[in-house]
């Protein structure tokens, strides 16, 4: 799955990038690291780009570039890193 398969309003964890050379170089600078948590904000109205919120910046990026940008969904990304949602009752 890649960033452009994210929904409007959902987070996910970067797994891998498989861009290459300046773009990757690029990628890293803004923080898209294995780990990074990245939500879709919106797209533009022709789809391209869409604004990401990643490590406390609002960021675009190119629909081509957001195919380098493999992600797993944080359900997933939780249960691998053995952590599971913590479901939480109300108290009477």
């Amino acid at each position: 799955m890649n960033l452009n398969d994210l929904p409007i309003g959902a987070k996910a964890k970067v797994a891998t990038l498989t861009a290459t050379n300046s773009m990757r170089r690029r990628l890293l600078d803004i923080g898209l690291i294995n780990g990074t948590v990245v939500e879709c904000l919106g797209r533009s109205p022709q789809g391209d780009p869409s604004a990401y919120f990643i490590r406390g910046a609002v960021i675009a990026i190119r629909s081509e570039d957001c195919q380098d940008i493999m992600i797993k969904d944080m359900m997933e990304a939780e249960k691998i890193e053995g952590r599971y949602p913590i479901k939480r009752t109300q108290k009477c």
